[in-house]
């Protein structure tokens, strides 16, 4: 009996154990609109229903997430301004940036740029402008940063004369590969946490739309046209339907920005780094 006792004793202490709820995680995300959208979900027309940052919230409800996406922000911006942001002390940073810099011509620089410190008038020296400050605020957080994604054709939802050509093509004789090899080299070098979206297989350029839809040039009809055979034809975006009409949501909901798919994968990404992650 007395066994049998301390047996009960020991499931029923377990079962109770399993009930305590994880300590509560502080956790600020550091990014452009890709982040900001999370808690703007009417910019995206209400074609987004949750964000990633929900969603790893969701899967791991002992974290708590505080906001820090600046729409249409570069790394350089970031770093600019990143005193001024109010960012909180945390347990963990994420850092989603470098679209923006690709596609706004931001001189990229090199790892020594990073290393000498030299400041926001690169890519590099941003990131080393912007992981300084958090080790100052909280020296013992864990940060984590994520490559850009790769891009299909971007037209604004809102205002089609906002639009951007994919990571198929060079901007200002960079390409966005680039871009995110420099956030994976940062993280090499400061042994950080790097979730690598841009080789993600599932967030490949040619899955990022079911297709664009645009006038033949033979017919002037609309037809909807797959990748890569969207990326020879022209958007007329005064004259043109919006080409991505609700069934051509794939990964993306515009071509840059992700749709509920899109941030599930980004999300099902960073929660397996963070659950892995001693605080």
């Amino acid at each position: 009996m007395r066994l049998k006792k301390w047996l009960f004793l020991g499931i029923f202490s377990l079962a109770i154990s399993s009930f305590v709820p994880e300590k509560e995680i502080k956790w600020v995300a550091i990014g452009d609109s890709i982040t900001y959208l999370n808690d703007h979900l009417d910019e995206t027309g209400n074609r987004v229903t949750k964000g990633y940052l929900s969603r790893v919230t969701e899967k791991l409800p002992y974290i708590q997430y505080t906001n820090q996406g600046h729409n249409g922000w570069t790394a350089i911006r970031i770093a600019k301004q990143i005193e001024k942001l109010g960012i909180q002390k945390a347990d963990v940073y994420t850092v989603l940036l470098g679209t923006n810099d690709w596609w706004g011509s931001q001189p990229l620089g090199t790892i020594t740029d990073y290393n000498n410190n030299t400041g926001y008038a690169t890519v590099y020296g941003a990131f080393r402008v912007i992981i300084n400050y958090l080790r100052k605020v909280s020296p013992q957080a864990q940060i984590i940063l994520l490559t850009p994604m790769q891009r299909a054709d971007f037209v604004y939802l809102r205002n089609p004369k906002n639009n951007a050509w994919g990571s198929y093509r060079q901007k200002n004789e960079r390409w966005l590969a680039e871009f995110a090899d420099a956030v994976k080299e940062i993280g090499r070098q400061e042994d950080l946490n790097v979730v690598d979206l841009y080789s993600k297989g599932s967030l490949k350029v040619k899955r990022l739309v079911k297709f664009k839809r645009l006038r033949d040039t033979v017919s002037g009809r609309y037809q909807n046209f797959r990748y890569p055979d969207y990326t020879t034809l022209k958007f007329n975006p005064v004259e043109d339907d919006y080409p991505y009409p609700p069934e051509a949501i794939g990964i993306t909901y515009d071509g840059l920005h992700p749709s509920d798919k899109g941030n599930q994968v980004i999300a099902h990404l960073l929660v397996k780094v963070m659950k892995k992650l001693k605080f």
